[in-house]
């Protein structure tokens, strides 16, 4: 007999991992709202280029990712629409594992953090391990010790119990999961009210026209025109191969942005938050993040074929110019959004 999902629970077609994985919970109990939304309102989207002396360059769209100084797009986005989300960390695999079966035996999907590398129904091609994907465990065997796996496509994945397992415990890094669990309360559930709509567009706004740091943002992307082209001066051909198609993935929809570096779901959100705050303008800028969006897939495009050249360095020569165009791009869109925002919060 083959395991089925938990009594209410659907499964459906996403296009963020995090994002995705709150909207199979936000729809098992009965609140609604788009993936989109969530996005947004958690302040999700930013960019950030990072090179890790031994680990392979990073270049990624997504923002409040729960540093030091930040709450987090799950806990942020929650919050803003009544939900209270905490997280479970340990290090403890026995203490994990329990954690997750008293979910699992009261008939509730459980969220957690996991390295996909050890999810045995992706196929990348070869050996590769991100420990900041999410998924939602949607139905569970004690007697076969398998559980249904919830990802970004509409099909529900058999995985396991050691193969979580592995992938709970991941110690791969620069995001090892900690056997992370997250535990939601939707009892005090309401619809994003305006004020919430437009806090968020400034959440937004703000790291990507002053940054932190000059990894962060527009600045972050200049950084990265800057200093892709000079990988070929530090790197052998498989570690740029590797380093191409690490880029890739993390702006293509194949990694879990929704495409063009989360700027397309971010367009479509500034379209929703437009009826909600009645500011007509969010449509257009939505617009123009979309078009963003396509400037960020030809980026995506040159990398993927960097990834599968004998000379990567020929295609890499041509990311400086594409790179500052979007960030000429991005500073336009994001500066009008702060104006937005402003005007609004007056």
């Amino acid at each position: 007999m083959s395991i089925q999902p938990f009594p209410g629970f659907r499964s459906l077609v996403t296009h963020h991992c995090v994002t995705g994985s709150m909207l199979h919970l936000f729809d098992f109990h009965g609140c609604p709202v788009t993936e989109d939304m969530l996005l947004g309102l958690g302040a999700g989207v930013g960019f950030v280029y990072w090179h890790q002396k031994g680990a392979d360059p990073f270049m990624g769209g997504r923002a409040n990712v729960g540093r030091a100084d930040e709450e987090g797009l799950e806990k942020t986005a929650s919050r803003r629409l009544g939900v209270t989300q905490t997280s479970y960390f340990t290090s403890s695999v026995p203490k994990a594992e329990k954690a997750l079966l008293d979910l699992l035996e009261a008939g509730q999907p459980a969220m957690l953090q996991v390295d996909m590398g050890y999810l045995p129904y992706f196929d990348f091609g070869q050996e590769y391990h991100f420990g900041y994907h999410v998924i939602v465990v949607a139905g569970f065997d004690p007697e076969t010790r398998q559980v249904l796996v919830a990802d970004r496509d509409q099909e529900l994945h058999t995985v396991s119990w050691d193969d979580l397992r592995k992938a709970r415990a991941s110690a791969w890094k620069p995001f090892p999961p900690r056997n992370r669990l997250y535990r939601y309360d939707f009892s005090g559930f309401h619809p994003p009210k305006p004020a919430e709509v437009i806090l968020s567009l400034r959440e937004a706004a703000i790291p990507m026209l002053e940054p932190p740091i000059t990894n962060i943002g527009i600045k972050g992307i200049r950084k990265a025109a800057a200093r892709v082209v000079k990988w070929p001066e530090s790197m052998g051909i498989e570690e740029l191969r590797r380093a191409c198609f690490n880029c890739f993935i993390f702006i293509d929809a194949t990694g879990g942005t929704g495409g063009g570096l989360f700027r397309y779901m971010y367009g479509r959100y500034l379209i929703e938050a437009a009826g909600i705050t009645g500011r007509n303008e969010l449509v257009a800028l939505g617009e123009e993040f979309r078009q963003i969006g396509d400037r960020w897939q030809e980026v995506a495009g040159i990398f993927k074929r960097a990834s599968e050249r004998d000379d990567p360095a020929a295609q890499l020569a041509k990311i400086k110019e594409p790179l500052l165009a979007i960030a000429d791009l991005e500073q336009t869109a994001w500066n009008r959004l702060r104006d937005v925002a402003r005007s609004a919060g007056s």
